[in-house]
């Protein structure tokens, strides 16, 4: 594994657990998740004359991960919850090309993404709860594609965008027993013909301490857009395991 840095928490998985007296507080409460998350990553970029893809299988996502930084901050009382999220990847890798024409495909990915909701409780059954949600996601990227050079030339093609799209989404939190509890959260944005953003997130997390949470779980995020004529499109899935603190 090259330079890894994974700092507080994944997106919505930071939001505070469904632990009834957690959530039924008059007081304010927090939580921050330390978590691992190597996803299998998807870059497409569709120019006028090709359409040029660039995948990073799971089994390889760490050592091809050159650097990341993880961290969120949520805050939560009574039906009300805030969350500010923000993830960046830097991400190199290769890949075959089918035929003589180009020897290879390498392809490097920065991205940013800052994530910020603000959630309102719907239904609290005490074991149960459902939450609305609503807020943005802020992607920033700087990707380059190259196609090696084969019986044609060298080409590369470049994305260096940044954009922001507003979200909405819904949660849903059950526990199960005194130290299981779940999570659902899917959320949709960007609202427009070639712009297009949303995630899911499956968590589950088991009960240490009172303070203390293993969380385990699948993401999936997708960013669309159309930059400088040419559509680009960023995926990622996965597994996540971290450590939640509540204070």
């Amino acid at each position: 594994m090259k330079n890894i840095l994974a700092a507080t928490a994944l997106g919505a998985a930071a939001i505070p657990a469904a632990d009834p007296a957690f959530a039924q507080s008059a007081a304010w409460n927090y939580e921050a998740t330390i978590y691992l998350f190597a996803p299998e990553t998807k870059t497409a970029v569709t120019t006028p004359a090709r359409l040029v893809e660039g995948t990073l299988s799971f089994g390889d996502a760490i050592e091809n991960l050159d650097f990341a930084f993880m961290g969120a901050f949520a805050a939560e009382k009574g039906q009300w919850s805030i969350l500010a999220d923000v993830m960046y990847h830097d991400l190199s890798y290769g890949n075959d090309t089918p035929g003589p024409v180009h020897s290879g495909l390498n392809t490097t990915v920065t991205t940013r993404i800052l994530n910020g909701y603000v959630g309102y409780r719907l239904y609290d059954s005490g074991t149960a709860e459902i939450d609305l949600a609503g807020g943005f996601r802020w992607f920033g990227t700087d990707t380059v594609m190259t196609l090696l050079p084969g019986t044609a030339p060298q080409r590369s093609t470049a994305i260096v965008a940044s954009w922001i799209d507003p979200v909405i989404g819904v949660r849903t939190r059950k526990v199960f027993s005194d130290r299981w509890q779940g999570t659902a959260f899917f959320d949709y944005g960007g609202f427009s013909r070639g712009n297009e953003t949303w995630q899911i997130l499956l968590t589950a997390d088991y009960t240490l301490r009172n303070s203390w949470l293993l969380r385990g779980g699948y993401r999936y995020i997708s960013m669309e857009n159309v930059v400088n004529g040419n559509s680009f499109k960023f995926t990622q899935s996965g597994a996540i395991f971290g450590v939640a603190y509540r204070f």
